[in-house]
């Protein structure tokens, strides 16, 4: 299975609507995950246009910053915990990565949001920061935003995947690019953890 990852997409704040490219990077993938700050139900539609769609609510999608409240809709959650292919994915918005100790550290976030620690893969957003982790036995991935990166100004940003078989999940983040999109390049950004 072939899920397509994103988060902190911020329309209409970011911009009108996502880039093409993002959907056009999405076209033949089993699942879409949104981990949040959506800010307009219209790019949840317009994603599961394409393939099964599932969002966490963001704290923009609460109406932090004095955005509007998104109504209810099935395919937004606080937090979700989904099975592909025999893999527990669980999803949300915020979860403390780099960990802060004692308080804020991932276990704490896992059991408040699942209930449990027994998760394969953690998908997650807020910070505009692409990352994957092995954390406690938990793959982590971030897939940064494809609007505001690095929360700077609009500019193409990332989207990621997640690839299920057998059991196991690997995770590729990717740059979208005026032609379409490209391997992330890590060198290009260090992260201050």
């Amino acid at each position: 299975m072939l899920i397509g990852l994103i988060s902190d997409t911020h329309i209409p704040e970011a911009r009108p609507e996502l880039w093409p490219q993002v959907f056009d990077a999405f076209r033949g993938v089993d699942a879409i995950l949104h981990a949040g700050d959506i800010h307009d139900l219209v790019v949840i539609d317009q994603l599961h246009d394409i393939a099964p769609t599932y969002a966490a609510r963001g704290n923009g999608d609460d109406g932090s910053g004095g955005r509007p409240i998104q109504p209810f809709d099935n395919r937004l959650r606080e937090a979700w915990v989904l099975e592909f292919d025999g893999v527990r994915v669980g999803m949300t918005h915020d979860v403390p990565i780099p960990e802060y100790p004692p308080n804020l550290t991932l276990e704490r976030a896992l059991k408040r949001y699942f209930g449990t620690t027994d998760l394969d893969v953690l998908i997650y957003g807020d910070t505009h920061v692409e990352a994957i982790d092995q954390l406690n036995g938990t793959l982590c991935v971030n897939p940064g935003s494809p609007t505001y990166p690095h929360n700077l100004e609009t500019q193409l940003g990332t989207i990621g995947f997640l690839e299920v078989s057998g059991g196991k999940a690997e995770a590729t983040i990717w740059q979208l690019t005026d032609d379409g999109i490209a391997p992330f390049d890590w060198g290009k950004w260090k992260r201050p953890w």
